[in-house]
Parts: structure tokens; sequence; C-alpha cells
């Protein structure tokens, strides 16, 4: 029998009926699983729209005169000795954009706010700032309040400028504020880590409090391996999203985004040439590859704040030079993931900064917390469909007008109208 049935499985009709069966799956099969949508990304640092940049850097480099003329303000404290700014001095910068100037024109409006950049003048360290040495504790505080750094570096001789380590290098001087942060991150991270060992001597069991922990303690290891071991400032170590709120959590001084200002000499900005620059570069690429790097002079920009912006344009044509602060502006305001999006209507154009990343109640809530509770949608259009339709009646007949709900990330540059519940 058992022989029987297993002749009659292989029998020609059988095999036919299993070919075409197994034909048909084929052209039939399911289709592939879609690949799992990778995880967003979490930014390091506050998560906050109203974000600040300090401008830190060795005493004597040209930060308060820096911050003077960024500012148009005479609130940084200049002078040729170390320590003359003691307390913090801040500023809000408005941001240049050009697409914020032609909305303007465009619409006419009664008011017009463009997007601030908060800047923070801070006193100058000095080597065993991280100890104490010089009021350093207390200014280190103040870069522990900022979320971003313009690090000031000088590249231009004067005798009449004292320099606090008796010459010029701005080598040395990287040095000094990179080890003076580092020394103080690691400071914090074995005070933290010691503590969480501490209040983790008993973790044993399995539940879900004491395996965050053991993460966190993980984490917090790493970090510290990161700066004593791999010498690496901590925000060019690639986090993952659970390792970041760790990270986030100790605001370190590492982890914020640096924006290298080298202080030129008028002579050599204009000329575009200086003999520091081209080993500035290869440190930062060797050190911190990918900071920005930006020259200037605070000696031209000195000469061009207090003219008019006519005298101002004469003074850089004749100069043969453009001032940077603009440039600057604009990249401390990157290097904080920061985007705006705009209001528009006679009565007001306003550009509105958010955080890369912020969903729609939350960029509308940047006006008003009604608008993110009771928020319903928002009609949105981008800057360069406006600018090519030339009206928003044109651009709504071309299909360009959308509706947006809370799911939907901003853009740099959209414009935005919202409506919100009752």
């Amino acid at each position: 029998m058992i022989f029987d049935r297993c002749r009659s499985i292989r029998s020609p009709g059988f095999s036919r009926l299993f070919s075409s069966t197994l034909q048909l799956a084929k052209k039939h099969k399911m289709p592939p699983k879609k690949a799992p949508a990778a995880e967003k990304k979490t930014l390091l640092g506050r998560p906050s729209n109203n974000l600040k940049i300090g401008i830190v850097g060795l005493p004597n480099v040209g930060k308060s005169s820096f911050f003077n003329a960024l500012s148009d303000t005479d609130l940084g404290k200049a002078a040729n000795f170390p320590y003359a700014t003691i307390n913090p001095e801040e500023a809000r910068i408005p941001v240049p954009d050009a697409r914020f100037e032609w909305l303007c024109e465009t619409y006419k409006p009664s008011s017009r706010v463009p997007a601030f950049l908060t800047c923070i003048d801070i006193a100058g360290l000095t080597a065993g700032a991280s100890t104490g040495a010089g009021l350093g504790n207390a200014f280190l505080s103040h870069v522990r309040a900022v979320d971003g750094i313009f690090q000031v570096v000088r590249a231009f001789d004067d005798a009449e400028v004292i320099h606090v380590e008796g010459d010029v290098n701005p080598l040395r001087d990287m040095e000094i504020i990179q080890t003076e942060l580092r020394l103080k991150d690691i400071e914090w991270v074995e005070k933290h880590l010691d503590g969480l060992k501490k209040t983790g001597r008993s973790l044993g069991s399995s539940s879900l409090a004491d395996k965050a922990r053991k993460e966190e303690i993980a984490t917090v290891e790493k970090i510290l391996k990161a700066l004593t071991v791999d010498d690496r400032d901590v925000r060019k170590v690639d986090w993952n999203n659970k390792e970041i709120d760790v990270v986030n959590g100790l605001q370190l001084l590492t982890a914020k985004p640096v924006t290298y200002l080298v202080n030129l000499s008028e002579k050599d900005y204009v000329r575009k040439k200086n003999k520091w620059l081209p080993k500035i570069k290869a440190w930062i690429d060797e050190h911190n590859p990918g900071d920005p790097l930006i020259p200037f002079s605070v000696a031209l920009e000195e000469r061009l704040a207090p003219l008019s912006a006519l005298e101002k344009e004469e003074a850089q044509k004749e100069a043969g030079a453009q001032s940077a602060l603009g440039k600057i502006t604009q990249a401390g305001y990157s290097s904080l993931d920061l985007i705006r999006y705009f209001t528009c209507g006679p009565v007001e154009v306003r550009a509105w900064t958010i955080r890369r990343g912020t969903k729609a109640p939350q960029a509308a809530g940047v006006i008003h917390s009604d608008f993110e509770n009771k928020f319903v949608c928002g009609e949105i259009m981008s800057y360069d469909d406006l600018k090519e339709y030339g009206s928003e009646a044109a651009v709504k007949a071309a299909g360009k007008l959308r509706q947006q709900g809370k799911p939907y990330e901003m853009v740099d540059g959209d414009i935005a109208y919202w409506k919100a519940g009752g």
C-alpha cells in the first residue's frame, strides 16, 4: 500500500499539476516587504528654538570688538588687558536673508521682522581655566549656558595689543581652548559617572528601569572614552538616538557646534593671504574635520561699523573687500540647526525661527501656544514657488498651495498660514 501511494504521487498527471501550481505561485508571489523607514536622527543640543551662540577665545584676540561690530553696539568692553569682560553681554543679531528682503518688497508690509541670532560675548579663557584659573570656572559656566560657539582665533601681529601667551600662535591658542573645554567635560563626565555607579550598585534585575540605567552608564563610559582615549570632541562621535538623549542631558562643552573665526589684519584680509591660514585649516581638518572656518578682520569691521549703508558700500569698494559679518551670522545660525519660515501680509512680513525637523503644530506654536494646542492644519507654499509664479493667487492656481496636517515637517523657506480651532 505504501509503495502504491508513492508511485501514484510520482504519476505524470500529478507532476504536471504540481509544476503548474508552482509556476502559478511564482507568477503571483507576494511582493517583498518594504524596508523599515530609517530612524530620524535626534539633534545634538537643547530641543529649543531659542538658542544662543557664544563668542569664545583667549583674551585680546578681538572678541569684544567683534561683538560690538556684529551687534552695532558698544556693549562689549574692548581693552588691552585680560579679563576686561567679566559678565557676558547679549545681543540679538538680524540674520541676513535675500528671501526676506524680496518678500518685504512684494508685500510692502507696515512691519518687517527678520530672523535673529542671539549672541553672547564671553570673557577670554586661558590655560588652566578648567581648574578655575583666572575666573575660569565662571567663564566656562557661561560657555555651558550657550548652544554653539564662535571661536575667535587671532592671526594678526600688533605690538600695541598684548597677547596673554606672549606671542601670536593661533595653533597653540586653539589647542589651549580645546584642551580646557575637554578637561572640564572630563571632570563633569567622571563626576556624573561616579554618581551613576553609586546609585546603580544594586542593579541586577531585568526591569526596564534597571536596563535603562545600565544603558546610561554604558553611554557615559563611551563619552569618557571618546574624550580621554580617542582624543575626540563629543560632537565628532556618531551617536545613536538613545545615546544622544544622554549626551544632551549632560550639556557638554565639546558637544556644542564650533565655527572658527580667524581675525586677520585688514591688509591680510583684503589680499586674502596670511601665513597662518593654511596651518589653521590643516589643524581643523585633523582635530575637528567639518567645522567651518571663516577669515575676517575686526579692524575692517570696526571701520565700517559707524558708516551709513551707502558709505559702507563705498568703503568696501575702496578697500576691495566685503564685510564678513553677514556670512558669520548665517554660519552661526545654521550651526545651531536653525531654519526659518515666513508669515506674509500687508500688515507684517516676519521670519520665524525653528529648529530643523520641527513639525507643523510646533512651528505654529512659536507664534502662539493656542496655534499649537488647537492646530487644525497649515496652508503652505514654498518661497521658490511664490517667486516663480509671482503671487499667492497664481501659486494656488498652479496647485502649489498645499494643506498640511500635524505630521508635516517644516522646510526652510516655507510660507505658512495657520488654521486653529476655536
